[in-house]
């Protein structure tokens, strides 16, 4: 088991003062029988009535609403959380997953079919002459060989680059730039999986990076791949590996624009800059 301490702060500075709207907050780690919260604390300047509740995809959301204007909205949240997946491959495949390719069960395949939504003619073109690069269509391959060496392939080809810039590269641009941002590696990943069959998951969350930890970081993101009898099984294509315990899952969607850390809006006449710092340390 590993102890880690994550403070995620967020400064929105604004050059007049301003009402803010309801804010939505996706702070808060993912529990399960792999990651427990020991303390988990939340705070903003000006002070905000916090509403929890759950969204569709069960991530657990924080409401603030704010009461006075403001020059400047400051949020933290500070968490300590216990992490137990130190055997990411201990996983039972069941027996018709275990080689690609398969067909999920019909039951599974109703339930999951959100989650297996096909990008559109032009990209398919484009990703399934790219998948070519790891896995020859009709070959037999282990499933879980199959992900790791598309995982792989992403890691080795495609440079790292921290973008400021919101939302997410499209796949075309991603191919075309040979780089991109941890949340455009896994979009990436994400529709080549779609378009082997597969269902798949954007996760936002939290990285720790030993040698990094005392400096300011940022957010991370990865995908998770449905496999019969492992369950969604997290695949990293910015670190080229499986996710572990380095791995702190904080929101899950179907679509990585549907889980920004902090949104939310102001009414008053002004700009406006974000400056975000986060740190990920061992405890």
């Amino acid at each position: 088991m590993q102890r880690y301490k994550i403070i995620h702060r967020t400064y929105y500075n604004y050059s007049s003062s301003v009402t803010l709207g309801a804010h939505s907050l996706l702070l808060r780690p993912r529990e399960s029988y792999e990651l427990r919260i020991e303390s988990f604390a939340l705070k903003s300047t000006p002070d905000s009535k916090i509403f929890w509740h759950r969204d569709v995809e069960d991530n657990s959301v924080a409401v603030a609403t704010f009461d006075i204007p403001t020059q400047q909205l400051f949020i933290e949240s500070e968490v300590i959380i216990q992490h137990y997946n130190e055997s990411p491959l201990n996983f039972i495949v069941s027996d018709y997953a275990i080689n690609y390719p398969f067909k999920y069960l019909a039951n599974d395949n109703f339930i999951l079919s959100s989650y297996m939504i096909l990008p559109n003619e032009e990209t398919r073109t484009l990703l399934n002459n790219w998948i070519c690069n790891v896995y020859k269509y009709n070959e037999t391959i282990q499933t879980y060989t199959l992900l790791q060496k598309l995982t792989t392939y992403i890691f080795k080809n495609f440079i790292y680059k921290v973008r400021e810039e919101a939302g997410v590269q499209s796949v075309k641009q991603t191919l075309a730039f040979g780089s991109g941002s941890c949340r455009d590696f896994a979009f990436l990943f994400m529709e080549a999986v779609k378009c082997l069959g597969l269902a798949t998951r954007f996760i936002s969350g939290y990285l720790y990076a030993p040698l990094m930890s005392h400096e300011v970081g940022s957010t991370h993101a990865w995908a998770e791949v449905y496999i019969p009898g492992g369950g969604w099984i997290g695949f990293d294509p910015t670190t080229g590996n499986i996710v572990g315990t380095d791995h702190i899952a904080v929101a899950v969607s179907r679509l990585p624009d549907n889980v920004p850390p902090i949104a939310g809006s102001f009414v008053g006449v002004s700009g406006s800059t974000l400056s975000v710092g986060v740190w990920v340390t061992k405890v």
